[in-house]
């Protein structure tokens, strides 16, 4: 059964041929027979929620819909059992840091070698956390955990409070959801699957900052009518 699982891993990159060359070197050095790819974080999305036997799940930071490294924590809320890692070019603390909070199990440079970054993707696999060697084997200072909290709570106003911080898909639903239409009257309406509708839910309850429908449909009044 766990043979069966690990075959399948998601893709999450705006960069076509990067897509492919990490595909290949999935496929050839970790033994992955099938690639899902897609090119925005909504797509991706969408993509979790068609599979449930999806493995591995490797994002990039700087694709569309991809506002923070905090937008992962809705994909980990419902894929518990999947791992996640950030595959990114930037090599900054604060989004290393900061991808690490919202529970990704690993935060890969791109500019490694194909060994090198198939060496991280299976230490990943194995349940192990990988971070770049710049901050590798030690504990995170005090200076750190500082620049973490500020970067997550930062990150949390601004999702709450600014149109732009929701994807495009997310404000859809949002508006669909402000109009009283349930999750599978949205789901027909925008020609997604109810999971699909349920991991925005998710997303647009965190970004909100609240726990229910009726509180998210008078936050989502708000801000869609520029008055948040």
């Amino acid at each position: 059964m766990m043979n069966e699982i690990r075959r399948t891993v998601l893709i999450a990159d705006d960069d076509e041929f990067f897509r492919i060359a990490l595909g290949t070197i999935l496929k050839s050095e970790l033994d992955f027979t099938e690639v899902i790819e897609a090119g925005s974080l909504d797509e991706a999305i969408e993509r979790l929620s068609d599979r449930g036997n999806i493995l591995l799940a490797l994002f990039d930071l700087a694709m569309p819909g991809m506002e923070s490294p905090a937008s992962l924590e809705a994909v980990r809320d419902f894929h518990e059992q999947m791992r996640v890692a950030v595959v990114s070019s930037s090599t900054a603390k604060t989004n290393i840091l900061a991808a690490l909070a919202a529970g990704a199990h690993g935060y890969i440079p791109k500019g490694l070698g194909a060994r090198e970054l198939a060496a991280a993707i299976r230490l990943v696999l194995t349940g192990a956390i990988y971070v770049p060697p710049a901050i590798a084997g030690r504990e995170p200072s005090s200076a750190d955990i500082k620049v973490m909290r500020v970067e997550k709570e930062e990150t949390k106003e601004v999702d709450r409070l600014a149109t732009n911080s929701l994807t495009p898909r997310q404000r859809e639903v949002l508006a669909l959801l402000v109009e009283g239409l349930s999750n599978k009257e949205i789901a027909r309406k925008l020609k997604l699957g109810e999971g699909t509708v349920k991991i925005h839910m998710a997303a647009l309850f965190r970004s909100l900052r609240v726990r229910n429908r009726q509180a998210a449909a008078v936050a989502g009044a708000r801000l869609l009518s520029g008055q948040g």
